[in-house]
């Protein structure tokens, strides 16, 4: 049988980073979990065992704590591209690194002392090669829900339709947001900011026909906010929120009652682009 090698990548993954600065007034600290990629010419170690081109994951993670130690970590996206420079130095046979950076946020009680933030998470992606970098940044787990302004209308029905039309339901999510600079702002933070922001204004003043309608509403709002967005791809769940038939207990139900669903739930997905 006749085989050939498509693609391939390896690096390391889940390396758990957390970095202290100490100030004389308040200690800072960034804790993030950070992943390497490399993608190029390593056919050798797979076809052959040759093992020459292949830099090992453990010296990856040995790096990714070094220059941690040389570097400030306020903006995940330089610190990222600092590390994706040096790999594409460190390894000849790698054509294309990609560091991604998941933030996880912790909130000040006291100078010295931190609570752990909620499940949302700040990512910064970058992708270098020898000829360019491209510079994405994201968040996860963005929690959002209203309880007005949203219906959902006008949809096909067949023999296994068995959802009712609504104007007024609870509409929730929890947002998947990446989006894409056209080079590095002068402030990578003062550019999330402005992103988050208006996804989060977006989603809350959109009289909502569906969760694709406000999807759209949301990836304009965030171009609109940040002229360095070239794109914006947005993921969002519809965790349902099920009205419960209280009419075996003898009571009526006016919109009130719910119970809550994480699976199944729909998923919609779009990426929005400047023209």
């Amino acid at each position: 049988m006749s085989a050939r090698l498509v693609r391939d990548a390896y690096g390391k993954a889940a390396i758990r980073l957390v970095k202290l600065v100490r100030g004389d007034a308040e200690h800072r600290i960034h804790d993030c979990t950070v992943e390497v990629r490399l993608e190029g010419r390593f056919e050798s170690a797979h076809t052959e065992g040759i093992n020459a081109d292949v830099l090992p994951t453990d010296t990856m993670k040995n790096t990714v704590f070094a220059l941690a130690r040389e570097a400030t970590l306020d903006e995940p996206e330089r610190f990222a591209h600092r590390l994706a420079r040096h790999f594409l130095e460190a390894s000849a046979a790698a054509d294309r690194v990609t560091l991604e950076l998941v933030l996880h946020r912790w909130d000040r009680i006291g100078p010295y002392a931190f609570t752990r933030g909620p499940s949302e998470r700040r990512v910064a992606v970058v992708s270098a090669t020898r000829n360019g970098v491209v510079i994405e940044a994201g968040i996860e787990g963005l929690g959002l829900l209203k309880t007005a302004g949203s219906g959902f209308e006008g949809f096909p029905r067949d023999r296994y339709t068995t959802l009712r039309e609504t104007a007024d339901r609870i509409f929730a999510t929890d947002v998947t947001a990446r989006w894409r600079y056209s080079g590095f702002p002068s402030s990578c933070d003062d550019a999330f900011d402005r992103v988050r922001t208006a996804l989060v204004d977006a989603f809350a003043a959109h009289q909502s026909k569906s969760v694709q309608h406000t999807l759209y509403a949301m990836g304009e709002a965030a171009l609109a906010a940040c002229p360095e967005v070239t794109e914006i791809d947005l993921t969002m769940p519809n965790r349902h929120h099920l009205l419960v038939d209280l009419a075996p207990f003898g009571l009526e139900n006016p919109n009130e009652i719910f119970v809550a669903t994480t699976e199944p739930h729909g998923l919609i997905r779009g990426t929005i682009a400047r023209r």
